[in-house]
């Protein structure tokens, strides 16, 4: 239901905040969608008569509980297992990704910015406490002065507005629950235009920055990234056709879209949260059955 939601709401909402809205949402019931697979892996444990020895309960008042379908919690187990080892390759893609960028070799200027040799035409925005901005010396000799500053001011809006975090937000919904990968990379292009919406807001020009955005990536068409960071990059986008759309939408007056649908998905999620704890709470009542 989510997933159909985002299809439908993501281009009728200001990117900004459905951008934050839909990780959020996806987020929420990413975790209710864990918590229940914990709770069935918690009922299959119990159902093993030693572990259910050592806490007094009985497995089988625990296994008649879903006698008609025994196979359920065991499968549960192997999807916890399978959802953990994904969610610790998304943090650790993302912890090594900024590790990486904070270990590159380059001039860091006045305002900030980490320039890097090379002819990697690339630039990406690196959070932190400060965050700061990268960006290739390949990158700076394709773009004039006037599509570099749009370019700084795409960068920045990324680290303004938190958009890594909502990026490890929906990267973790699609690694635990595969039906919001989709949703993922709906997330990466609505960062990507509410940083060129604050950026066109910043420098006062929309048309310059997409021009900066159409020749970083006809500069870094052909020619490999800088590095293996999941940062999302100016010019090389998560999906494709995403460049020529979010060009098209400078190219026209941006729209004050309506807010009150973000509240649909929203209203899903946590009600799928809510459904969950009654989930956990007739867990407690089978274990606290189990024990007397």
């Amino acid at each position: 239901m989510v997933v159909a939601l985002v299809t439908l709401l993501a281009d009728r909402l200001p990117p900004s905040p459905a951008a934050k809205v839909l990780a959020c949402s996806a987020a929420a019931t990413a975790l209710a969608s864990l918590l229940n697979v914990v709770a069935f892996t918690v009922k299959a444990l119990a159902e093993i008569p030693f572990v259910a020895g050592l806490f007094g309960w009985s497995y089988r008042t625990v296994i008649a509980d879903t006698g008609h379908v025994r196979w359920v919690p065991w499968l549960c187990v192997l999807l916890m297992g399978w959802a953990a080892v994904a969610a610790v390759r998304v943090v650790r893609r993302h912890r090594g990704g900024r590790a990486w960028a904070l270990r590159l070799d380059g001039v860091t200027t006045d305002d900030g910015v980490v320039v890097v040799p090379g002819e990697e035409a690339d630039a990406f925005a690196v959070p932190g406490r400060p965050g700061h901005v990268v960006v290739t010396t390949g990158m700076r000799k394709s773009l004039d002065d006037e599509q570099y500053a749009a370019l700084l001011a795409h960068e920045r809006a990324h680290l303004d507005q938190g958009h890594p975090r909502l990026m490890l937000l929906s990267d973790l919904a699609g690694a635990v629950h595969p039906a919001l990968r989709w949703v993922s990379g709906r997330v990466g292009y609505l960062v990507e235009r509410a940083a060129d919406e604050q950026a066109a807001a910043v420098i006062g020009d929309r048309r310059t920055l997409a021009s900066a955005i159409g020749a970083a990536a006809l500069a870094s068409h052909g020619r490999p990234p800088l590095g293996p960071g999941p940062f999302a990059s100016f010019a090389r986008p998560r999906r494709p056709g995403a460049i020529p759309r979010r060009v098209a939408a400078l190219l026209h007056q941006a729209r004050d879209g309506r807010l009150w649908p973000a509240a649909v998905p929203a209203v899903l999620a946590v009600s799928s949260l809510i459904w969950t704890g009654e989930a956990l709470y007739d867990l407690v009542e089978l274990l606290v059955l189990a024990h007397g």
